[in-house]
């Protein structure tokens, strides 16, 4: 498919929200069975939307001849630079196929970096996603972090092949109370070859509803900070099931718009549950 083939519709969707305006928004198109566009013209339209994430997903080949198809193909790209996992996005993309295709129950996401990503969607309400777990393994503070983040770090864990840094804070207010500089913290990031890094702490005790809080950072990839990371939770959620001695827990991401993720851990992958709402559909006329 050229990208001047046919108008493309666009959806942005608010994911890990159940209203509109809160959550983690991102661009969905679904596009024809087929070749991928230009990547060029994926990162246009990915910049051209200007949120975190902006997926473009097609039916697999051999499933292309039903509107039913649970097989997809599934590509992420800030509006920077492709990206090899998106959590909120790909939520946002089984919302799509539901409300557009009518397609509920599990769903297929074949990825090129992250292998196979399985999603379940409820005819109506909850999303959730199967994605491999990231456990963290404990690792020296890099050098400028702490003014970077302009907040001291307790402890700070690799995450793999995640590729992002976990940094555990004394409690909820640090991470409520941070501020990071955006080019300090490029930097730390860059020289540490690391694609972000996610600060969190437990809940106060006075505050229901929630067992842990995060925020995410990830300069390089021009998200100064994302407003709900499902990827990052892959991370976070064996780290706190195994402090708090529970597989099911809820996660709280303490950025301005704020959004809620329900974790599970089952072995080596981790599901993360939320909603997602549509606010906009649109045609893109190029």
């Amino acid at each position: 498919m050229s990208a001047t083939s046919r108008a493309t519709r666009i959806h942005i969707v608010d994911a890990f929200t159940a209203r509109p305006f809160a959550g983690n928004p991102a661009g969905v198109c679904l596009l024809p069975a087929g070749d991928w566009p230009e990547e060029a013209w994926m990162q246009q339209v990915a910049a051209e939307v200007n949120h975190s994430e902006t997926a473009f997903a097609r039916p697999r080949p051999e499933a292309a001849g039903g509107e039913s198809a649970v097989d997809w193909e599934l590509r992420w790209f800030t509006p920077v630079m492709e990206t090899n996992l998106c959590g909120h996005a790909t939520l946002a993309t089984t919302h799509v196929l539901r409300m557009e295709r009518g397609i509920a129950g599990t769903v297929r996401f074949h990825s090129r970096f992250s292998g196979v990503l399985v999603a379940h969607a409820e005819p109506e309400g909850d999303i959730t996603l199967d994605f491999p777990a990231a456990p963290g393994t404990e690792r020296p503070v890099p050098d400028g972090l702490a003014a970077a983040l302009g907040a001291e770090p307790q402890a700070t864990y690799g995450t793999g092949a995640l590729g992002d840094l976990l940094a555990v804070l004394e409690d909820e207010d640090a991470v409520r109370a941070a501020r990071p500089d955006p080019d300090a913290l490029a930097a730390v990031v860059r020289e540490a070859g690391l694609r972000g890094v996610m600060i969190t702490a437990p809940a106060s005790t006075d505050r229901l509803g929630y067992d842990f809080v995060s925020r995410f950072f990830s300069p390089n990839e021009g998200i100064a900070e994302d407003p709900v990371t499902g990827s990052a939770h892959t991370a976070l959620a064996p780290y706190w099931s195994a402090r708090l001695g529970r597989d099911g827990l809820t996660g709280l991401q303490a950025s301005p718009r704020s959004g809620l993720v329900r974790t599970a851990v089952r072995g080596d992958r981790v599901h993360l549950t939320g909603g997602a709402v549509t606010v906009l559909d649109g045609t893109l006329h190029v």
